[in-house]
């Protein structure tokens, strides 16, 4: 992969929780950091990057670009103001937030200023998030396969996108999966928690084994080292076929985030 198959995300996290969420991480062996402009705390992000001692060139940081900023003039001013809230002179990745039709930009004209900002050098990687087959297909069109590391998006066991999945590894480019223990709700699931017992493992390590071994990356979240010491194991578990087909047998098509207005239309 162009990109690192296990991260920490840090969606919802404010303030000195997202400072030591991070932090903590990064002393357990986490290597890649997912932020977001519309988060509010890449500040925090790059605090704990910083108070970290890691050398830069060892981690991988993405952020992504807010839907008021994807204008020509806009994208590249806000991306620096990014990176100087993350204290780096530039992102591993940088990503579309959303593919926010109706917004007023155009698509070719967004990923045009976010494959500005790779020239720059203020991005290493560029990609997506949030979109279906067709915005993939205009934003290959636009910017070519080549330059979309990833398309970020929701896929959990309860949602898990395969027809969006196909596509990608038709065009041998990555998803990242978020929300992938769908707001912990997962982690209550009998057919989970019977696997979770057979491996000796914990359900989320189980949920994240299954997106890692469909080839997807993964950046679960947690205020608690206990837990984001536990998520690292699940690149180390291995299901079976007859794990992952009963993981399969749980799609049911629940999405947790759908904001009108900057949402596709799923496929």
């Amino acid at each position: 992969m162009t990109i690192p198959s296990f991260g920490v995300g840090t969606f919802r996290l404010a303030g000195q929780a997202a400072v030591d969420s991070v932090r903590t991480a990064l002393e357990l062996g986490y290597r890649a950091v997912d932020t977001a402009q519309a988060y509010g705390n890449e500040a925090e992000v790059g605090q704990a990057i910083a108070d970290s001692g890691i050398p830069r060139e060892d981690l991988f940081v993405t952020t992504k670009i807010w839907v008021d900023n994807y204008a020509a003039g806009k994208l590249v001013p806000s991306l620096r103001a990014s990176l100087e809230k993350l204290r780096s002179d530039y992102a591993d990745l940088v990503l579309i937030h959303w593919p926010a039709p109706g917004k007023g930009v155009a698509l070719p004209d967004y990923m045009a200023a976010l494959l500005e900002a790779k020239e720059r050098g203020l991005a290493r990687r560029i990609g997506i998030s949030n979109f279906n087959i067709a915005l993939t297909r205009q934003a290959i069109e636009a910017v070519g396969k080549d330059n979309i590391a990833t398309n970020q998006v929701e896929l959990s066991p309860y949602l898990q996108n395969t027809r969006l999945a196909a596509f990608m590894r038709e065009q041998g480019i990555p998803v990242t999966s978020y929300m992938t223990l769908a707001y912990g709700k997962v982690l209550q699931d009998p057919v989970l928690a019977r696997i979770a017992a057979k491996h000796g493992a914990g359900v989320a390590q189980v949920a994240l084994a299954w997106a890692l071994q469909l080839g997807h990356a993964v950046i679960p979240s947690s205020t608690r080292r206990e837990n984001l010491a536990a998520n690292l194991k699940a690149q180390a578990l291995r299901l079976d076929a007859d794990d992952m087909a009963a993981i399969a047998a749980l799609e049911r098509n629940s999405r947790e985030v759908d904001p009108a207005g900057l949402a596709p239309d799923w496929d």
